[in-house]
C-alpha cells in the first residue's frame, strides 16, 4: 500500500476526492431507510424537544469517530487488526459480528432501494431491489471501483441533502423553538432512549469504520496525516447531522401545522403532506439514494473486515463484495425480509461499537500499534463517554433477542 502524505499544506485534487469520498461513504452509510423512519417517528413523538437528542448524539458521534479514524489510520491497520493486537481473537469476533450484521442489514437496504424505485416508476419492489443490486455490482466491477464508489456516494449524498433541504424550507418549521429546545428541552430524561438510538444508528456496527477503512485502503496512514483524518471524521459526522436536522425540521414543520404522520410509512407521509404527489416522488428519490449508498457502504465495509483472514480475500476483494451484494439481493428476492434475522442482527449490532471503540482506546496507548504518536487524553475521555452510552444502547438492543426468545 502506497502511503499518502497530506500534511504538506497543499492538498491535491486526489486527496480532496479521497477525503470527501470517505466523508460521504461514512455519512451515506448511516443515512439508510431506518434513518429516515427513526427521524420521522421521533420528531412526531417529541416535537421540538428532539433537537436535544440530535445535538447530543452528534457530539457523542464525533467522540467515537475521531478516536477510531485517528488510531486506525495512524497504525495503518483496519479495525479488526487493531482489536486482535489488543486482545488476540477479539478482532476475529468483531469481524464475524459485523459481516453477519452487515449481510442482514443489506437485505433491508436493497429492499429500501426497491421501494424507492417502486415509488418513482411503479415497478415491483423485488424488481427494484434486483436493479439496485445490479447497479451496485457494476460499480464494484469497474477497474477503479474505489473512485466510482466515492463519486456515487458524493453525488447521491448531495442529492439527498438538496431534496430534503428543499422540503424543509417548504414546511416552514419553528426553527427558533427547535434551537432553544436543543439546549433546554422540557424533559432530559425521556430523550435518553432516542439519543442512544441515534448514536447506535449513526456510528453503530460497520458504519463507524466505513470512512476510516476507506482512507487506510487508499494509503492515508501515519501520524503525519492526523489533521487530514480528523477533518474528514468531523465532516462525516456533521454531514450526517445536517441531514438529520433537515429531516427533523421538515417533519417538525408538518406536525406543527397540525398534521399527523401515517404510522404505516411515516417518512413518505410527511413528504406527501408537504408537497403532495411531487413530495411523494421526492421521497422515492431520497429513499432510493439513501438505500443505494447504504448498500455500497455496507458491502464495502463489511468485506473489509474479512481482508485480514486470508490473502485470497485481499486479492479478490471486489469479487467478494460483488458476491456479498448478490447474495443479499437474492435473499430479499426469494425470501423477503427475514424479520427474526434482522432483529438478531440489530441486537448484536449494538455490541459492536463498545467492543471496537473500547479496543481502540486501549490501542491508543500501545506503542507497538501507534508508535510514538501521542493520542490526546481529552479525546480518550470523549471516547470513554461514547463507550458508556453505547453500552447502555447494547443493553436495550439485547432486549430484542430476549423478546424474540420469549415468543
Amino acid at each position: 500500500m502506497n502511503q499518502l502524505n497530506t500534511s504538506s499544506g497543499s492538498v491535491t485534487k486526489a486527496n480532496k476526492r479521497l477525503m470527501w469520498g470517505a466523508v460521504f461513504l461514512m455519512a451515506t452509510s448511516s443515512i439508510g431507510p431506518a434513518f429516515l423512519t427513526q427521524t420521522a417517528v421521533f420528531t412526531e413523538q417529541f416535537a421540538a424537544n428532539f433537537a436535544f437528542a440530535i445535538l447530543a448524539s452528534v457530539i457523542i458521534d464525533i467522540g467515537a469517530q475521531l478516536n477510531i479514524w485517528r488510531i486506525i489510520t495512524v497504525s495503518g491497520k483496519r479495525g479488526q487488526d487493531v482489536a486482535n493486537m489488543v486482545l488476540p481473537g477479539l478482532g476475529s469476533v468483531i469481524a464475524v459480528l459485523i459481516v453477519f450484521g452487515g449481510l442482514a442489514f443489506n437485505i433491508g437496504n436493497v429492499a429500501g432501494a426497491g421501494l424507492g424505485l417502486n415509488v418513482l416508476f411503479g415497478i415491483s419492489p423485488v424488481v427494484g431491489a434486483v436493479i439496485t443490486g445490479i447497479l451496485a455490482i457494476i460499480i464494484f466491477s469497474l477497474k477503479d471501483a474505489g473512485k466510482a464508489m466515492d463519486l456515487v456516494a458524493q453525488a447521491l449524498g448531495i442529492l439527498m441533502l438538496v431534496m430534503v433541504g428543499y422540503v424543509m424550507f417548504t414546511t416552514h418549521p419553528p426553527a427558533g423553538d427547535a434551537l432553544v429546545k436543543s439546549i433546554l428541552p422540557d424533559d432530559y430524561g425521556v430523550l435518553l432512549l432516542p439519543m442512544i438510538t441515534l448514536v447506535g444508528g449513526s456510528v453503530g456496527g460497520y458504519i463507524t469504520f466505513a470512512g476510516g477503512h476507506r482512507l487506510v485502503d487508499a494509503g492515508v496512514t501515519g501520524k503525519e496525516n492526523v489533521s487530514f483524518v480528523s477533518k474528514a471524521a468531523n465532516l462525516g459526522v456533521l454531514t450526517t447531522g445536517v441531514m438529520r436536522v433537515f429531516l427533523f425540521l421538515a417533519v417538525l414543520g408538518v406536525i406543527s401545522a397540525g398534521y399527523s404522520l401515517d404510522p404505516g410509512n411515516p417518512p413518505a407521509s410527511f413528504f406527501q403532506i408537504a408537497l403532495g404527489d411531487v413530495g411523494y416522488k421526492i421521497f422515492g428519490i431520497v429513499l432510493f439514494s439513501a438505500a443505494m449508498t447504504s448498500v455500497i457502504g455496507c458491502a464495502y465495509t463489511s468485506v473489509s473486515f474479512l481482508r485480514s483472514f486470508h490473502r485470497s480475500v485481499e486479492k479478490y476483494n471486489n469479487w467478494i463484495i460483488i458476491a456479498f451484494i448478490a447474495f443479499s439481493t437474492l435473499i430479499f428476492a426469494v425470501v423477503g425480509k427475514p424479520v427474526n434475522i434482522l432483529v438478531i442482527a440489530g441486537s448484536l449490532n449494538g455490541l459492536i461499537l463498545p467492543l471496537t471503540l473500547g479496543s481502540i482506546l486501549l490501542a491508543s496507548r500501545k506503542r507497538k500499534i501507534v508508535g510514538d504518536y501521542h493520542h490526546p487524553t481529552w479525546m480518550i475521555l470523549f471516547g470513554f463517554l461514547a463507550v458508556v452510552v453505547t453500552l447502555i444502547a447494547s443493553w436495550y438492543s439485547l432486549q430484542g433477542i430476549a423478546d424474540l426468545w420469549n415468543k
